[in-house]
């Protein structure tokens, strides 16, 4: 098993990935206790789906009984650019770095199967399960539980040799495996990424109020958000990146070998004006293939007008009137508040 853990390795390098570990599912005990807590808080806003499958996401040895080793990858997108560089043109917007070009989704779930195939093709008589990010599996306890990395104080996986831009992917197997030792907290004193967050989601550190976060509420959050929140959220129209773009460890971080992750030059810094004016048609045909498509036109054109409200630039304000009566309330409420707010 262990020339075969070896040959593992570098059948992931071959398939793109930077880093592997090992875990049991049964590695994280913990994992449904901090779960329910956090669903029974409420911090979870309307993200039904984690409290509709809890007992799965807790708790992997129910999720297939017959695994007996979980492989966790990463796989780097580290950006290019800066993200937060896009911040300051007010009459721009600001999308979310791992959403600037194809849907990872996709991409990572490819590598996941090929190096899954390796496997069965050495294994004999063995089974596996890939998963990315869809299914309820807490990637984030089981990459740590696997020695990729730590949750840092923004909850999200940092590694002392990769930073935290890089995607997770799962592979569960009836295979055993030796485990790998499981990553310490490095944070140390450093609150950057606590001190950065426009909206103060992280009620302290290691937590992370989901209803505050901008990248829950323009993605996750269904219907018009809480006029105090749209304030602060600059123009920021799909996701956010500050806490991770400020993240020291980020020095360490390797560059993306995946050509389809790095930016598409539309979609690095695009104009307000003319993403508003986006119909149905005209957004599927911007974003296909992008996971911004899921979220459909009305969610993201609303988004658009929370940046057009925040950019004190007049001359966006035709762009928000002549939305006003849009068949989707929530944007036509996002409109009157944006035409009020450049009045």
């Amino acid at each position: 098993m262990t020339a075969l853990r070896h040959a593992l390795e570098a059948e992931a390098r071959q398939a793109g990935f930077a880093k592997l570990g090992i875990c049991r599912p049964d590695a994280i005990p913990e994992a449904a206790g901090r779960l329910a807590r956090y669903v029974a808080e409420g911090r979870h806003g309307q993200m039904s789906w984690l409290e509709e499958r809890m007992g799965w996401r807790g708790d992997p040895t129910a999720l297939w009984p017959e695994a007996r080793s979980v492989i966790m990858l990463a796989e780097m997108y580290t950006p290019e650019h800066d993200p937060l560089d896009a911040l300051n043109r007010c009459d721009r917007a600001t999308i979310s770095v791992y959403a600037q070009n194809r849907d990872y989704h996709d991409l990572v779930k490819k590598r996941l199967k090929r190096v899954g195939r390796w496997l069965l093709e050495r294994c004999p008589g063995e089974s596996i399960k890939v998963f990315v990010d869809t299914a309820p599996v807490m990637e984030k306890p089981l990459a740590e539980a696997a020695g990729l990395g730590w949750q840092g104080k923004h909850t999200n996986l940092l590694s002392r040799d990769l930073g935290n831009w890089f995607f997770l992917g799962a592979i569960f197997t009836t295979a055993e495996f030796a485990p790998d030792p499981p990553e310490g907290e490095h944070c140390g004193s450093c609150t950057a990424c606590l001190d950065i967050c426009p909206t103060d989601a992280f009620p302290a550190p290691f937590q992370l109020d989901a209803r505050r976060c901008i990248s829950y509420l323009t993605i996750e959050h269904k219907g018009p958000v809480d006029p105090e929140l749209r304030g602060k959220m600059g123009n920021r129209i799909y996701g956010c990146d500050d806490c991770l773009a400020v993240c020291p460890w980020n020095k360490f971080a390797r560059e993306a070998t995946e050509l389809r992750y790095a930016a598409r030059a539309e979609l690095r810094a695009p104009g307000l004006e003319d993403l508003a004016g986006l119909d149905d048609a005209g957004f599927r045909a911007l974003f296909s293939g992008s996971p911004i498509k899921r979220i459909g036109r009305d969610r993201f054109v609303r988004n658009v007008l929370y940046a057009i409200g925040n950019s004190g630039e007049k001359r966006l304000k035709p762009a928000a009137q002549s939305l006003i009566n849009d068949t989707d309330e929530a944007v036509a409420d996002a409109a009157r508040w944006a035409v009020e707010r450049l009045r």
